[in-house]
């Protein structure tokens, strides 16, 4: 038996936004490898193992994944999201670069999913319309210090910015200092969406400012994004409102 790795994004969590070519992976799999809430979205089935794991074990889990290709197996890794933004394309080919170099030989593949982000800005329209970046507001893989520079930036430039894992239980304070930061840099007017379990039937939408935010509207489950000096709102008498920024700059 041949075996191969696909890495691959299982989207934000609806169902209907795994891609056909995902499903199709999963489908062929033997064995499905990742951080445990994500492997359990996989549906079990004959023929299929699941490897579920803890969510600091990355390189680890990425190493299994390669060694079980090489014994043959066909092996899916998967993340949520989209799997090379924050997750697990970029610590497979860490654990490729620096381990058996039988790993190179392998038939490896990325496939991409919907990214929490982009199903956000969806949610409310389109805020990511012109230039933005993206930031992880995790520390756990990087300083504080580092984070805070590119928040400030990232302002100066005028971009829209979208955050991933914005407030933890163990680090409650980082968001709060983010928010502080990016009113210092872009006042209290600028608007910022809360958009919490994207795709599930725990969605919530919240539009409102910086100004009106606080730390608590955002979990580990929210995608919050920030508009740039340019993105508009559109009030509407039912539903929330709608957030675009425009293609063109002044």
């Amino acid at each position: 038996m041949s075996g191969w790795l696909k890495i691959v994004g299982l989207g934000p969590g609806s169902e209907a936004m795994i891609t056909p070519e995902v499903t199709a992976a999963l489908r062929d799999a033997t064995d499905v490898v990742g951080y445990v809430p994500y492997v359990n979205r996989v549906a079990p089935r004959a023929g299929l193992i699941r490897h579920g794991s803890d969510n600091r074990e990355e390189i680890r889990r990425a190493e299994h994944a390669l060694q079980l290709a090489l014994e043959g197996h066909r092996v899916v890794v998967v993340s949520s999201g989209d799997p090379g933004v924050f997750a697990m394309a970029a610590a497979v080919f860490e654990a490729l670069e620096t381990g058996d170099a039988q790993w190179r030989t392998l038939d490896i593949q990325v496939l991409p999913g919907i990214s929490a982000m982009l199903a956000a800005s969806a949610s409310v329209g389109a805020p990511l319309g012109h230039d933005f970046c993206c930031i992880n507001l995790s520390d756990n893989l990087k300083p504080w210090a580092l984070i805070e520079k590119r928040l400030r930036l990232a302002a100066e430039a005028d971009f829209a910015m979208a955050f991933y894992n914005p407030r933890s239980k163990a680090r409650p304070e980082g968001f709060a200092r983010t928010l502080e930061v990016l009113r210092e840099a872009c006042g209290p007017d600028r608007l910022i969406i809360f958009a919490r379990a994207v795709s599930t039937p725990e969605e919530s939408i919240r539009v409102t400012t910086l100004g009106e935010a606080t730390p608590e509207m955002a979990d580990m489950r929210t995608l919050v994004i920030i508009g740039s000096q340019q993105t508009r709102l559109i009030e509407r008498e039912v539903g929330v409102p709608l957030v675009y920024t425009p293609r063109s700059a002044d």
